[in-house]
């Protein structure tokens, strides 16, 4: 086998302009070129002592195999896409990390693509996805253009969508109940004695999530007999300086909130700011509450109370779906899983 290589090896080197190709890795392994296709295609379908002899034929070389080739010879890409509201928000980040990690551990390469919270923009990077080949497709939400469905179920490549758990739609989904969510954040704000609110949800259009965090909220507070004329709802992106500009209007209020519930974390954190800026005290004169738990939350000061979002889990449970479907595995359509309160240092009881 040394022998195989080395010669391999030389030959290669005199051919200084050409990469190693799966003819050479053949001759080395002392196979048919046949039989390294075969095995390039799928590992299991030559013999293992076969597979080892080609195996370290491969690496010895520096073979690296053509991969529209191989797509072509196994009908497979062994890749899959997901499509993100914004790459620019950490929490989607934690989720899609933990989603390539299960995928690269059956050797599946990942594609993510942005829509910038657009449908259209969406379904265009969905079509693109599709025409690259990719087997499988995650999504963010249940919202989403009908074509797109059409288009997944007319290719029958599996599809799901995360972060909302709405099994009612009839689509696969993993997720959580932000309407839920978020009128359990509510509540406890409502069970620490305020009755001052006002609301940055971020922007509700094209958007279920932030709709129905902030439905979540209202209708727990109309439960109270708390109603909020408009000027304490208030719309912005999830961007810091956005909200800290809400924040001042908020603040400058001749019957001042006493507690601030927001959309995310970062509006949460921007309110923070601002309120600091300002010399207001945070939780002793105003409540504020975020909702995702990213990782910086905790280590603000004071460290933010807000809603854990189980991203990790989320990606984890994804990918194994978008496996499990692709092998024609029996698996679960749709699974709940559980935002949970997290109390930290910026809520209190209001003052009297």
């Amino acid at each position: 086998m040394a022998k195989e290589i080395n010669t391999a090896r030389k030959r290669l080197q005199k051919r200084t302009s050409d990469s190693p190709k799966a003819e050479d890795v053949a001759k080395a392994a002392g196979v048919s070129t046949a039989t390294v296709s075969r095995y390039l295609a799928n590992q299991d379908s030559v013999s293992e002592k076969r597979g080892v002899l080609i195996q370290k034929a491969i690496e010895s070389l520096g073979y690296i195999p053509h991969g529209a080739a191989q797509a072509l010879a196994s009908q497979r890409t062994k890749t899959i896409g997901v499509i993100v509201p914004t790459l620019d928000n950490a929490i989607f980040a934690e989720g899609i990390q933990a989603f390539q990690r299960r995928l690269q551990e059956k050797g599946f390469t990942l594609f993510i693509a942005s829509s910038d919270y657009s449908l259209d923009e969406e379904l265009a990077q969905a079509e693109r996805l599709v025409t690259r080949g990719v087997e499988g497709l995650m999504l963010v939400g249940s919202e989403h253009h009908s074509q797109l469905f059409d288009i997944l179920e007319k290719k029958q490549i599996p599809y799901l969508y995360t972060w909302s758990y709405k099994p009612d739609l009839g689509h696969p989904c993993i997720g959580f109940d932000n309407h839920l969510a978020s009128s359990r954040l509510t509540q406890y704000l409502l069970d620490l004695g305020h009755k001052s609110f006002a609301v940055i949800p971020g922007i509700v259009h094209d958007n279920d999530r932030t709709r129905d965090r902030l439905d979540g909220c209202l209708a727990t507070l109309e439960q109270a007999g708390i109603h909020l004329t408009k000027d304490r709802i208030v719309e912005c992106h999830y961007d810091l300086s956005e909200s800290r500009q809400v924040m001042k209007k908020f603040l400058a209020m001749e019957s001042r909130p006493t507690a601030i519930v927001c959309g995310n974390d970062i509006i949460a954190m921007g309110a923070l700011l601002e309120a600091q800026h300002q010399g207001i005290k945070v939780p002793d004169a105003i409540s504020i509450v975020g909702f995702d738990d990213l990782a910086l939350s905790s280590h603000f000061q004071p460290a933010l109370t807000t809603m854990h979002v189980p991203s990790r889990e989320m990606g984890e449970r994804a990918a194994e779906y978008l496996l499990a479907s692709l092998e024609h595995e029996s698996v679960q359509e749709c699974y709940e899983l559980e935002a949970k309160l997290v109390v930290r240092e910026t809520t209190a009881k209001p003052r009297v």
